[in-house]
């Protein structure tokens, strides 16, 4: 059977991560997504980033699978006309430009929706669309700082910020707006009506983290205190050839701890009898199981913790991850054929479902590779699609994928 999103098609004006990697989500999930790219400006900026093959990067393959590409110059009035069309036969229309550009194009949200009243209308942006930091260029350690992030990351905010070593803000505002685009479509199936989700970076990365990490900033009455930490101590344990992590709460947890560490007098020591007296004590505990956990292998401490039923896990490289035998049991990393880039690994869409499976439909495509089966489809003839290639609408890479 399709993918639960069969049937819904999406005009996918965005580039770099947050905006494709949210609508790769969706087209692995089964919607028909169309990415309209810049012929002129050699599309989306992240098909010249590094780690290339076959002319496609790792960053563009990695969040534009299962889409086709047309190349529409949307500077040129028929360029524009062009993509009015694909509008009335769309259920989304998503861009990421920088707060007003996209209305300074001709395609602000009460143009689209004189065309299809009912269209799912997105906009994401890095700051907002109001506001000091509105028009500003972004990127992803900007929102990381101004949203706390790198204070959490750092640990207190006495001490200095560190980033997050992955582009976490774009990434969650990918994964939030694919969720917010199924919840539109949802709605819209109930009442009939479109609406215009707005997306920020910034509230995305805000939202999460409220729900663990500003327990300083919840309550509105009273002082507010600054946030701590309990420990600067990381809960990764050197062992005598490589790294494990342990993590315990329970006072049953904490017992096994001591039995697999054959250090049962951690158990009676009033300093660690309680799970809020661990947690005072903490970089003294954790310090203690540093010096027992490095007298040996990772290997040998797994197993006497596991034993115990101690939460525990072996501390991986990335190589390596991809190669444990979890990992193969969920069936996450799949080997996928591309025609030019060749045999990737690649993460699957991780969810599962039962009736309506997620599928892989086809690789990232070459730049305007489906621009004159979109439009056939759409219902443009032979002559309109030569009249458009003749003007310099497509661009020569649309030219290239026809012949």
């Amino acid at each position: 059977m399709p993918g639960p999103l069969h049937g819904y098609r999406i005009l996918d004006l965005t580039s770099m991560i947050s905006g494709p990697l949210a609508t790769m989500i969706l087209a692995d999930q089964g919607a028909d997504v169309i990415k309209v790219e810049n012929p002129k400006g050699g599309g989306d900026h992240t098909r010249l980033a590094n780690n290339l093959r076959g002319g496609f990067s790792a960053s563009f393959v990695n969040n534009n699978r299962n889409k086709r590409s047309i190349a529409l110059d949307l500077k040129h009035e028929q360029g524009r006309e062009t993509l009015m069309r694909l509008v009335g036969q769309s259920d989304v229309f998503i861009q990421n430009f920088r707060p007003g550009v996209i209305d300074r194009m001709g395609l602000g949200e009460d143009v689209i929706r004189d065309i299809k009243s009912d269209i799912i209308y997105v906009s994401i942006s890095g700051f907002g669309e109001e506001g000091p930091y509105a028009g500003k260029p972004v990127y992803d350690p900007l929102v990381q700082a101004i949203s706390g992030l790198t204070t959490v990351q750092g640990g207190a905010d006495t001490r200095r910020p560190r980033l997050v070593r992955t582009i976490l803000p774009d990434k969650l505002t990918g994964v939030t707006g694919a969720q917010a685009i199924t919840a539109a479509l949802l709605a819209r199936e109930r009442t009939g009506e479109g609406q215009h989700v707005r997306l920020s970076m910034l509230d995305s990365v805000v939202a999460f983290l409220w729900s663990s990490d500003m327990g300083s900033q919840t309550f509105v009455d009273g002082d507010i205190p600054q946030q701590s930490a309990m420990s600067f101590v990381d809960l990764v344990y050197e062992t005598s050839d490589g790294y494990i992590t342990v993590a315990v709460q329970s006072d049953r947890e904490w017992g096994a701890m001591t039995r697999a560490l054959d250090k049962p007098e951690w158990k009676d020591d009033p300093r660690f009898a309680t799970p809020a007296s661990r947690q005072k004590h903490i970089d003294t505990r954790l310090d203690l199981m540093q010096e027992v956990i490095k007298s040996n292998s990772s290997e040998h401490w797994l197993a006497q913790l596991e034993a115990e039923d101690v939460p525990c896990a072996p501390v991986l490289t990335r190589t390596e991850a991809i190669a444990h035998p979890q990992l193969h049991a969920n069936g996450t990393i799949v080997e996928l054929e591309h025609p030019q880039a060749g045999t990737l690994r690649q993460a699957r869409n991780a969810a599962r479902f039962s009736g309506t499976p997620a599928e892989f439909r086809k690789g990232a495509p070459e730049l305007g590779a489906d621009t004159h089966a979109v439009l056939s489809d759409a219902g443009f003839d032979a002559s309109e699609l030569a009249e458009l290639q003749d003007a310099g609408v497509f661009g020569a890479s649309a030219r290239k994928a026809a012949e």
